[in-house]
C-alpha cells in the first residue's frame, strides 16, 4: 500500500462514524433515491431475469448495494474497502455479507462480474484512478456494466471550491484526495475499453445541500419534501451541457 493510500485508509478509518451518519441522514437518502432511480431505470432487463454477480470496490457501508437493490435484482454480491472500520463494522451487522479488506490500487480479481459499481471511490485515490479503472474493467464481463459516481469539475470555480472545502473540513483529507474534471473521469473509463450507456450531471443544488451533510451542515436543512422541489426544478439541467459545466459530480454507467 503506497504512503498516500495508507493516509487515506487511517483517515478513513477515524472519520468512520462521522461518515455513516452523514449517510443516514434522510435528508441525503430522499437525495440519493431520486438521483438513482434514473440510473436504475437504465439499466436493461435482462439483469432482471438472471442472477447478476455485483462487485463494490470501496465499497464504504455497501451505498452500490443498496442502490441496486432498489432495482429487485437477484444480486451475488461482493465488496471491499481498505477501512478495516468499515469491513468489521459491516461484518458485526450482517456477517452473512461477502466483504473484505482490500486495496483497489492492488485488486485483481479471478472472477468476472456481471456489474461493478463505484461510488465516491476514485478520489480517494487519485494518483492511481486511471490504473484502477483499468484492472477492474478487466474484472467485468463482456456486456458487464460498470457504473460509477465520482466528484467532478466542469469549471474553474468548481475546482477551486471543492479545493477549499477539502482544506477546510476535517472530514476530507486534502493532501491525498482530490476530484477529477469531467474529461479526465471520462479519459480513465475510455483507456480501460468501456463504452459509455448513461451520463448524468446531478451535482446542483440539491447535491451541494444534501449529500454529503458533513461538507456544508449549515446547510443542510429543510425537510425531504424541501429536498424534492429542489431536485424537481433543477433536474432539467442533469443531462445536458449546463449541467455538465456546472455539476460537482457525474455519474455514469459504462459497458464492455
Amino acid at each position: 500500500m503506497s504512503a498516500s493510500v495508507e493516509r487515506q485508509r487511517e483517515h478513513f478509518n477515524s472519520i468512520a462514524k462521522q461518515y455513516l451518519k452523514g449517510k443516514e441522514d434522510p435528508r441525503f437518502l430522499k437525495l440519493q433515491s431520486l438521483i438513482w432511480e434514473r440510473v436504475i431505470s437504465s439499466l436493461p432487463e435482462e439483469l432482471r431475469d438472471m442472477k447478476v454477480s455485483v462487485l463494490e470496490p470501496m465499497c464504504g457501508y455497501t451505498e452500490g448495494l443498496k442502490v441496486l437493490n432498489r432495482a429487485n435484482l437477484d444480486i451475488e454480491y461482493s465488496g471491499f474497502d481498505y477501512s478495516e472500520e468499515i469491513v468489521n463494522h459491516l461484518k458485526s451487522i450482517s456477517p452473512e455479507l461477502n466483504v473484505f479488506h482490500g486495496d483497489i490500487t492492488k485488486f485483481k480479481a479471478d472472477a468476472q462480474y456481471d456489474v461493478i459499481i463505484l461510488i465516491g471511490g476514485l478520489h480517494h485515490v487519485p494518483n492511481f484512478a486511471k490504473e484502477a479503472v483499468r484492472n477492474l474493467a478487466d474484472c467485468l464481463r463482456s456486456g458487464g456494466f460498470f457504473i460509477n459516481f465520482e466528484p467532478t469539475h466542469g469549471n474553474p470555480l468548481n475546482k477551486f471550491v471543492r479545493e477549499y472545502i477539502y482544506k477546510k473540513n476535517e472530514i476530507f483529507d486534502h493532501d491525498t484526495e482530490r476530484d477529477f474534471s469531467v474529461k479526465e473521469l471520462e479519459f480513465f473509463f475510455e483507456e480501460a475499453g468501456l463504452k459509455n450507456q448513461f451520463k448524468f450531471y446531478p451535482g446542483l443544488l440539491a447535491y451541494i445541500l444534501y449529500y454529503n451533510p458533513y461538507a456544508f451542515p449549515r446547510l443542510n436543512k429543510g425537510s425531504e419534501k424541501t429536498v424534492e422541489r429542489i431536485f424537481s426544478i433543477e433536474s432539467a439541467f442533469y443531462e445536458n451541457f449546463i449541467g455538465r459545466a456546472l455539476s460537482f459530480c457525474t455519474l455514469t454507467v459504462w459497458k464492455k
